[in-house]
């Protein structure tokens, strides 16, 4: 009986956890329509990704091509969707809530640089994350 309460008050102690979990930020504090997510860490070294602006890519880049973006997420559309802004302009990013830098929020106001692949279709045109990293 013993063994079969404890191992119910550790499913029980597990499950808390999980709903936790899911309830906690994304560590990203600026607008938003949504619920937060659980953030990850993720990987800070080099990269010979090549820099993009938001205009080279929307008017050169290819389906699946990878790049790297610095600027803001300036909005959260919902899901995983957000706004990010460059000085050029503005495209739609795809995040996972685990692309977000573990224990960092991201406002705004901060700047980040984001390595994914370009989803250039007819209907849409998108950034899919694959790392997030703060800019100092």
């Amino acid at each position: 009986m013993k063994k079969t309460v404890s191992a119910f008050a550790a499913a029980v102690v597990l499950a808390l956890g999980a709903t936790v979990a899911i309830a906690q930020s994304a560590n990203y504090s600026g607008p938003s329509t949504a619920p937060k997510a659980v953030a990850a860490g993720a990987y800070s070294g080099p990269s010979v990704v090549p820099l993009m602006t938001v205009k080279q890519l929307i008017d050169t880049g290819r389906d699946d091509q990878h790049a790297r973006l610095q600027g803001r997420i300036v909005s959260h559309n919902g899901g995983e969707h957000y706004s990010f802004e460059d000085a050029t302009g503005r495209i739609t990013v795809e995040i996972d809530h685990d692309k977000f830098p573990a224990g960092q929020t991201i406002s705004a106001e901060s700047r980040v640089e984001l390595l994914g692949e370009f989803d250039k279709g007819l209907r849409k045109t998108e950034f899919e994350v694959e790392r997030m990293a703060l800019m100092p």
